[in-house]
């Protein structure tokens, strides 16, 4: 295999490494450190079983998961409850939609298949494809990544006849500012090549500090010139042009190992 990434120092800015990408990275010659610039605050258990005891009593024409880590701690909700087997059962009876590979993956080997699922993993072209429905009347079951998107909201707002019935199994928590600082500073002294951003919200909390330490063009400096900015995906990636980044890698496949073959790809 092509190392790449020979003596380079990648920053996962996500709140763990998966071992797969920490492996992709070491395998290519490189060292992968953390710096978590988003945090998760999981709901309360007895929040997501009452969620998961109120779908298990009503009837939903379509489910909606937005994240991989959501359907899990609901489909461990169920377990908890001896309701995982009506749970999947439900599920295969109403329409569900889907973002992202892992969410994917994750219900196809619950013998879900989704009659929506994002090409690109953004919300953005998921709901382009719920749009094509018709949901006058339909009960809705939303699961939400962190938070009530601008996107989501205004799918909602556009559908006045769904019923809609949100549930919400982790929040986004906004990064240590010790972590904001000692990044920025190792951006700055050049100590890391690579930062791989998983989440617009990421690039928002990082480019938002520099803006209140009056550092943001330093910021920019950094990655135009010294060091490369990775975007898991579109929206990332859109996130880092919104704040002058132009320079960055950004896999043509929306997945962690892609972005880290991509970066490999830039530095050889």
């Amino acid at each position: 295999m092509a190392k790449g990434l020979e003596g380079k120092t990648i920053v996962i800015a996500g709140s763990k490494i998966p071992q797969d990408m920490a492996e992709v990275i070491e395998r290519r010659g490189g060292t992968a450190l953390v710096r978590s610039l988003q945090g998760l605050t999981p709901a309360d258990p007895s929040e997501i079983e009452r969620d998961v005891r109120q779908f298990a009593e009503q009837e939903f024409d379509w489910v909606i998961f937005t994240t991989g880590i959501g359907y899990e701690a609901v489909y461990a909700a169920a377990e908890r409850l001896g309701l995982a087997g009506e749970f999947v059962e439900k599920l295969k009876g109403a329409k569900v939609a889907c973002r992202g590979y892992r969410t994917n993956a994750l219900l196809k080997k619950s013998g879900i298949h989704p009659a929506v699922s994002a090409d690109d993993g953004t919300i953005a072209n998921m709901i382009d494809k719920l749009q094509l429905f018709d949901f006058d009347g339909c009960r809705v079951w939303l699961q939400l990544h962190g938070e009530l998107t601008a996107q989501i909201h205004q799918f909602i707002e556009s559908q006045p006849g769904m019923k809609t019935q949100a549930m919400l199994p982790y929040r986004y928590q906004a990064p240590e500012r010790e972590t904001l600082a000692q990044l920025t500073e190792e951006l700055f002294q050049r100590q890391v090549d690579a930062v791989c951003f998983t989440t617009q919200l990421q690039v928002n909390y990082l480019f938002d500090y520099a803006q209140e330490t009056g550092r943001e063009a330093e910021l920019k400096e950094a990655f135009e010139h010294h060091v490369l900015a990775a975007a898991v995906g579109k929206v990332t990636a859109d996130a880092l042009r919104g704040r002058g980044v132009e320079r960055m890698a950004v896999p043509e496949v929306e997945r962690m190992g892609a972005m880290i073959v991509e970066i490999g790809r830039f530095f050889e």
